[in-house]
């Protein structure tokens, strides 16, 4: 049975979940392979001079945004060891925007592949690991900043086509 829910998700059987219940990673071998992407974002939220001092690098941990964008990528590229189900994939490329704007700083992580399953696990951990680095970079000027609105901005290729969510 598929239900359709108010933010376009859909639900169907579980294929993560054997018939007795217990998880297994499911068997893509079938599936075409095909160009596929997917972008993530994450926020880091925080005061508005840290903002300032992260985009100017002043921070006493040091450059910030240079040291998110290598945790980025390197989390993109760990993703199936991080994430019991996953796929170990073919990384074809990663794109590291981050940016800082009053009291927020955005990471937003797109990740490319050619594969027989797509990346928006990539693209999430890549943006989750690119903000958590951040809040490690300023927790000794903020320690009240908080990641928030970790999410799949969109995606691309793949059996059930595009999707936004921009």
């Amino acid at each position: 049975m598929i239900d359709d829910h108010p933010n376009g998700a859909r639900d169907a059987e579980l294929s993560h979940v054997r018939s007795d219940g217990t998880a297994h990673m499911v068997d893509v071998s079938d599936k075409a392979v095909t160009a596929r992407s997917a972008t993530a974002t994450a926020t880091l939220v925080t005061r508005s001079d840290v903002v300032e001092r992260i985009l100017d690098g002043s921070l006493p941990k040091g450059e910030v945004i240079g040291t998110a964008r290598i945790a980025a990528i390197m989390a993109v590229k760990k993703t199936s060891d991080l994430v019991p189900l996953c796929h170990p994939l073919p990384i074809a490329g990663v794109e590291v925007d981050i940016t800082g704007d009053g009291d927020r700083v955005r990471v937003e992580v797109s990740v490319r592949t050619t594969s027989r399953t797509g990346v928006e696990m990539e693209a999430l951990t890549g943006a989750s690991v690119a903000a958590l680095t951040v809040y490690d970079m300023v927790k000794a000027v903020d320690r009240t900043a908080v990641i928030t609105d970790v999410r799949v901005l969109e995606k691309h290729g793949g059996r059930s086509g595009d999707w936004s969510n921009r």
